[in-house]
């Protein structure tokens, strides 16, 4: 074997670039039952994150920015276990948009993903809420650690559209640097230290993550017509409203974090490096064929 194959270096950015135009080839070409059920994994293991997150902070005696920073190293957990697991995350897949750019994917493959994916992952998140609503584990602290679910869900849903919609931006941001950064690992080690940091930092800085909302809304709304959670919730945030704790607001809320995800995803990441990294090489490529 020669030395190139026992290189322990991690891939450089143009190295990165070719990993993830590969891997939005496979993406891309996956069955509809293979995507679906994979999308459904990714949407369950966001949903972990999004409960081993509440679980953590719910009765935290710290500081506000160590509370986040605790919860926001918590909520990792979902993004590794799509990475390291394997499973399809809208999210991430945003980042298919460079294959679509060098032409290797076409747009309808990229609705495809997106849509299967983005499907998949609500009802992964949905049973994921479900479970942890039937395993009662919300009554924990006298009903404070629903109080405090019911809390996060209500605050997600009197966002503005304005607000959602730019917090759903650099949520994707993060997310997908994250992914991208995950292209230049070669062990599980260096993925999961990839992906902790840009995770953290936007779970601690109150940005907003479609596929956790999912998770996190409905599961409020579960919460929200029982007497012994509303009590504890009156306790700790007297002043919240959760007349927006409905449908309508989580659409309301869905809608622009959706939306904000694939600008700050697919276009500031996906987009931006395409064009810093694989655009010119590619027109290198055509003047060098051409002379």
């Amino acid at each position: 074997m020669t030395a190139k194959e026992f290189n322990f270096d991690d891939y450089a950015p143009s190295d990165m670039a070719k990993r993830a135009e590969s891997a939005a080839t496979k993406k891309a070409n996956l069955s509809f039952l293979s995507l679906f059920m994979l999308a459904v994994l990714a949407g369950g293991f966001i949903a972990l994150g999004a409960e081993f997150y509440t679980m953590v902070i719910f009765d935290s005696g710290l500081s506000v920015g160590l509370t986040k920073l605790i919860g926001g190293l918590t909520f990792s957990l979902g993004l590794v276990l799509v990475i390291i697991a394997g499973a399809e995350l809208f999210t991430g897949n945003n980042l298919i948009v460079m294959g679509f750019a060098s032409g290797i994917v076409t747009y309808k493959q990229l609705l495809k993903n997106w849509g299967v994916s983005y499907l998949g992952n609500f009802i992964g998140a949905v049973a994921i809420g479900l479970l942890v609503y039937i395993s009662n584990i919300w009554t924990i602290g006298d009903y404070l650690l629903g109080a405090k679910a019911l809390s996060i869900a209500a605050s997600k849903v009197n966002l503005t559209f304005l607000e959602a919609f730019s917090r759903g931006i650099l949520c994707n941001m993060l997310v997908c640097l994250a992914v991208w950064l995950c292209f230049s690992a070669r062990s599980v080690v260096s993925k999961v230290a990839a992906i902790i940091f840009p995770i953290t930092a936007f779970v601690a800085s109150g940005f907003e993550h479609s596929i956790a909302n999912m998770y996190f809304i409905p599961f409020g709304m579960l919460l929200k017509n029982n007497s012994k959670v509303l009590e504890a919730f009156k306790s700790i945030a007297p002043n919240s409203n959760l007349s927006n704790l409905n449908i309508s607001g989580f659409l309301g809320n869905l809608i622009p974090v959706t939306l904000g995800n694939i600008i700050g995803g697919a276009i500031l990441v996906g987009v931006v490096y395409w064009i810093i990294i694989v655009y010119p090489e590619k027109k290198a490529e055509s003047s060098k064929d051409a002379s």
